[in-house]
């Protein structure tokens, strides 16, 4: 039975009257009737208990209500929910604050008020004005993906009754880069480093930093949103291997990272780094939309002065006026951006011979087929040493019949020590196939890998020299020399 009293007791004559009852659930409830009559207050309190009533014998189904008023709740009011759920889990905040901004753009242009006012159409509408505006799929499949999350995670916590936006097709990535990446040659690096060295302060960087910056990216392979996160205390300088510890909530995957660098630049970042406190900022980098601006003037000043250098004859300055050497964008349209300093580091650790589950693991990609796929063709003379193999095959079968033979010329041993090396061949292949031992070889591999990362000594020459000219793809001429440096 429900009951209205007010609170403050009998020296509150004035006030609201407030009902108390039990709702379905048996739990004791009570609320502001918003009344300062009795018998209004006592009606209202009966028609809660009635209300209760019906719940309790399924006349009213208490879910579908909640959902009804949830989905009366401001956009607004569940993106802060929403947003506490992703920093719970760990996002990154540039993660969570593109994720809450693309929300709102597409709320505010379809006005969307409300949960329950999210529609297909609405949001149909939005890619629409996107591509009529010329933005790119990439553009577009983010902030579908991001509002997508969004009415997902309404539907799965009772919020919405379903997902308005299951229907949404986020527009296919494939063969949609706007453009490709090449790697900065290592000819290219030390007239970089010098001229930004004497270059003047470029947004808010001086020379000396920016060189440091430069450095850090390549032989660590961290990207500019990793690198915006170090702060003094993730330098490991003091180990046997220096390192720099990247937190997992700052990794793009999620998960904590050890990149190895060289002795020199340890020393150098110990050096920069004394005077600032333990949680302050390693870089003191400007605004992500000027990362790259800063690193393309540095790249125009190097190639600047590298044409001036030959300014004595006219010839020469018309070749490297014509030249992509140090270019920011040559004539194929591959760009060299900020990013392309993390491209740049696995670029330089497979033509230096790096195994390619070594590169794998320095750009900490998920899985091999996406390194293989990106760094694969700059393994050095991988296909012609395929086509020796196999001709030496032919040519073997052609002129002896002899197995032994075979192995002997192949392998450069004597026939019995073939035939042993094929006997352990299969037992260790046998042994492979044993679920413990499999496990156990699995763990010991990437340990392996994990503490053996190769660094980069920037300014050392790469050992590939390619035997191809211009009729191999992806293969650029140097200014000055002729060793072929590969580019993507």
């Amino acid at each position: 039975m429900a009951s209205v009293f007010k609170r403050g007791g009998k020296g509150n004559r004035g006030g609201y009257w407030y009902v108390s009852w039990f709702d379905h659930t048996g739990k004791r409830r009570s609320k502001c009737a918003r009344t300062t009559d009795k018998a209004t207050a006592e009606r209202i309190g009966a028609k809660f208990e009635a209300d209760a009533a019906l719940r309790r014998d399924g006349v009213i189904n208490a879910g579908e209500e909640t959902v009804s008023q949830q989905s009366r709740r401001s956009i607004a009011e569940h993106l802060a929910d929403f947003e506490a759920k992703m920093r719970a889990a760990n996002r990154t905040a540039m993660h969570v604050s593109r994720t809450i901004a693309f929300v709102e753009q597409i709320a505010t242009f379809a006005n969307f008020t409300v949960a329950g006012d999210i529609s297909a159409d609405g949001v149909h509408r939005y890619a629409r004005h996107l591509q009529e505006q010329g933005k790119s799929a990439r553009t577009i499949h983010s902030r579908l993906t991001a509002m997508k999350s969004f009415t997902r995670w309404l539907a799965d916590g009772g919020k919405l009754a379903n997902d308005p936006l299951a229907i949404v097709r986020k527009p296919s990535l494939h063969g949609t880069q706007t453009h490709r990446r090449r790697m900065l040659l290592p000819e290219e690096w030390p007239l970089l480093e010098a001229a930004t060295l004497s270059a003047p302060i470029r947004y808010g960087m001086d020379g000396d930093e920016r060189v440091l910056l430069y450095r850090t990216a390549i032989q660590s392979g961290l990207r500019a949103a990793e690198l915006r996160s170090l702060r003094r205390t993730s330098l490991v300088l003091d180990a046997p291997r220096p390192f720099i510890r990247l937190e997992g909530s700052d990794a793009k995957n999620g998960h904590e990272g050890q990149q190895f660098i060289d002795r020199p630049l340890a020393d150098a970042l110990q050096l920069h780094s004394s005077a600032k406190l333990p949680t302050a900022k390693l870089f003191n980098l400007p605004h992500e939309s000027n990362l790259a601006r800063m690193l393309r003037c540095d790249l125009e000043a190097a190639r600047d002065a590298w044409i001036a250098e030959a300014a004595a004859n006219p010839a020469e300055v018309i070749r490297r006026q014509q030249s992509d050497f140090l270019a920011v964008k040559d004539h194929r349209g591959h760009v060299l951006d900020f990013h392309s300093l993390r491209h740049t580091c696995g670029s330089w650790l497979a033509i230096s011979g790096a195994h390619p589950k070594t590169v794998q693991s320095v750009l900490r990609h998920s899985t091999i087929t996406l390194t293989m796929d990106t760094y694969g063709h700059l393994l050095p003379g991988a296909e012609a040493e395929a086509a020796d193999r196999l001709g030496a095959m032919v040519s073997l079968r052609s002129a002896s019949d002899d197995d032994e033979e075979i192995s002997l010329k192949m392998t450069g041993t004597d026939a019995g020590s073939a035939q042993r090396q094929a006997q352990q061949l299969g037992r260790e292949s046998g042994r492979r196939h044993a679920k413990g031992r499999e496990s156990a070889t699995s763990e010991q591999t990437e340990h392996e890998f994990r503490n053996t990362f190769p660094t980069l000594t920037l300014g050392d020459e790469m050992p590939y020299v390619a035997a191809t000219c211009e009729s191999s793809p992806g293969v650029i001429r140097t200014h000055d020399q002729g060793i072929m440096s590969p580019l993507l």
